[in-house]
């Protein structure tokens, strides 16, 4: 760690993310701080901060990067029938704080979401650029929840959790064809996991993620809002 570049506050950058360290996979730099402005420039660079409270803010950009394109995504028979049965309401933008403090405190192994970044996502919700996407049970329930960041045409996603059998994964099939539609080029899922590759993600060597951001994350998307409109539509019986 010695090794790696400190960032001042006071000066905006980050070095290429081709000069992340191959152990740990993807560790770039250190320090900084969480303004929006950091925060923006990294994702456009294809990096993002990943720390514990015991730790500096710490930045990383792994290779491989575990991507999903919008119209790749898979949907499993046991998915097609809840789909098929419309228990879940998808909405977006509905509970933003909800969401992502339920994101910190759902996972069993702990997590990434510090108060810091709590208030600095939650200030990029408030200019428009993270959103939260939320699935709700019959009961008007909250079921299952995911935020992540929209710039240009491409979608970071941060975090999601899943309180009932298949709301997470039922949020990613409605996400991804949103995206689709509004000419969204890529679902950056950061760093693979089981759950994300059953959905149809797959991992991409660093160099082919950057050339992908280069080329979208200034191109506007077709959409004027960001309301998910996009049902998934069952057969007729």
């Amino acid at each position: 760690m010695t090794s790696l570049p400190w960032l001042d506050p006071d000066q905006l950058w980050f070095p290429p993310a081709e000069e992340a360290l191959d152990d740990p996979d993807g560790l770039l730099a250190l320090g900084g701080d969480l303004s929006t402005d950091r925060i923006l420039l990294a994702y456009r660079n294809g990096i993002f901060p990943w720390y514990s409270d015991d730790q500096p803010i710490l930045w990383w950009s792994p290779n491989p990067r575990c991507v999903l394109i919008p119209e790749e995504v898979h949907v499993s028979r046991s998915l097609r029938r809840t789909l098929n049965q419309q228990y879940f309401r998808i909405t977006s933008n509905k509970a933003f704080g909800r969401i992502i403090r339920l994101c910190a405190t759902t996972r069993a192994e702990g997590t990434w979401i510090t108060e810091d970044m709590i208030e600095s996502y939650s200030e990029l919700h408030h200019q428009g650029i993270a959103h939260s996407i939320e699935a709700w049970n019959p009961e008007g329930e909250l079921a299952g929840g995911m935020y992540g960041l929209a710039i240009g045409q491409c979608f970071f996603g941060e975090s999601m959790f899943s309180l009932e059998t298949n709301a997470s994964k039922a949020i990613m099939v409605h996400l991804a064809n949103q995206l689709r539609e509004w000419n969204y080029q890529l679902m950056d899922c950061q760093v693979e996991s089981p759950h994300l590759l059953t959905m149809g993600a797959r991992s991409i060597p660093r160099r082919e993620f950057l050339s992908i951001l280069r080329d979208c994350v200034d191109q506007p998307p077709s959409q004027q809002d960001w309301e998910l409109r996009w049902r998934w539509s069952a057969p007729e019986v």
